[in-house]
């Protein structure tokens, strides 16, 4: 079972939002079970779930795990192809981000946009690298930084622009032959805190702050947390 994997196919990601399904992906994440076992749990008559396995089967989202007889039945054993999922800009490829269109480092909207092409890209490159049986050589950093003030969040931007910068004038090398080219992704935002506190009297109090935008870096994205990420570049998308 793969830790995370991408879902690219408009269909599969369907399938897989259905609340039912989501739960039998989830319950299936856990461990092998058939659709008898996985009845009770769910709710539902053992023909219903079985209907669901198929649906999520024919999609790659479950696979079969065993067999195994039940006095006169055999029960077929499945389990999730991963532990979690993502569903990639793809599955709404005629409305899915582009940076390109619009490109604002102080927007957090532009961010996630950024973001979303990461999730494209990457899940692109781990579809082709699995079939071609090679490995992808990706580099990810993620952290977190507390800063006393936002002159000092500030500081930190220009110092991250200029050293990143600096590295990728460093090793840049546009005429090498036979070089692959990678993107560069730095992200700066604010941490989710827990998402709410119940007061005595009842009500509910936000705990999530909001905070100016983060800026962020030339073709990057950096926390107060902070998170840097390289991959090889990917065919253009058409």
């Amino acid at each position: 079972m793969l830790d995370v994997t991408v879902i690219e196919d408009a269909e599969a990601a369907a399938v897989s939002l259905d609340p039912i399904r989501a739960r039998l992906l989830a319950e299936l994440a856990a461990g092998p079970a058939s659709a008898a076992m996985l009845a009770g749990k769910v709710g539902l008559p053992r023909q219903k779930v079985n209907y669901h396995l198929k649906a999520l089967e024919r999609h790659g989202l479950v696979e079969l795990a065993g067999e195994r007889r039940k006095g006169n039945v055999t029960e077929r054993l499945m389990r999730a192809t991963a532990a979690s999922y993502v569903i990639s800009p793809l599955a709404l490829a005629a409305v899915q981000p582009d940076p390109d269109r619009f490109r604002d480092q102080l927007s957090a909207r532009w961010l996630l946009a950024v973001g979303a092409r990461l999730v494209r890209d990457v899940g692109a490159l781990i579809t082709g690298a699995a079939k071609a049986r090679k490995r992808l050589a990706t580099y990810a950093l993620d952290g977190e930084v507390t800063f006393a003030s936002a002159a000092d969040r500030a500081a930190f931007i220009e110092e991250l622009t200029q050293g990143v910068g600096a590295l990728i004038r460093k090793y840049h090398d546009g005429n090498a032959e036979g070089g692959r080219d990678h993107r560069i992704v730095v992200a700066v935002h604010p941490t989710l805190k827990p998402e709410a506190t119940v007061k005595p009297e009842g009500t509910v109090e936000p705990e999530a702050t909001v905070e100016p935008a983060a800026i962020a870096a030339p073709e990057t994205a950096a926390t107060p947390e902070t998170v840097l990420a390289a991959a090889p570049t990917p065919p253009a998308q058409d």
